[in-house]
């Protein structure tokens, strides 16, 4: 007979979860925020030179598909670290919402990155 498995390490904080689950999913949220910032800002950079500037380059339509497909990801990320943390619903939607405006959702990311890493000392 063997030994039991021991038990993954669990955060200190609110919730039971595992605290490598908390780690694997805020640096998926880390990054896809920063990656949905960036593409937001190249995303309003193709508006002004579509429809301000009057330049119609063949590739510039390509950026508005990758930003949205980053988005969705975003959300997904955002939503299962929010599952894992238990955010109130309230503060999630405003997490999910950063990422519609640029910049917003880089600093966003960086605030909830310290609070989390506080909460479950990681």
């Amino acid at each position: 007979m063997s030994s039991p498995e021991p038990e993954a390490p669990v955060a200190e904080g609110p919730t039971r979860t595992p605290a490598e689950s908390i780690r694997k999913a805020l640096k998926a949220y880390r990054i896809l925020a920063w990656a949905t910032g960036i593409w937001l800002i190249a995303l309003c950079a193709e508006m002004v030179l579509k429809y301000i500037v009057k330049v119609d380059w063949p590739l510039l339509w390509i950026v508005a598909p990758i930003h949205g497909w980053i988005y969705f990801a975003y959300l997904l990320s955002a939503a299962n670290l929010a599952t894992k943390v238990r955010w109130p619903i309230g503060k999630t939607i405003g997490v999910l919402l950063a990422g519609t405006i640029p910049l917003l959702g880089i600093i966003v990311e960086h605030f909830q990155t310290k609070q989390v890493k506080a909460d479950y000392n990681l």
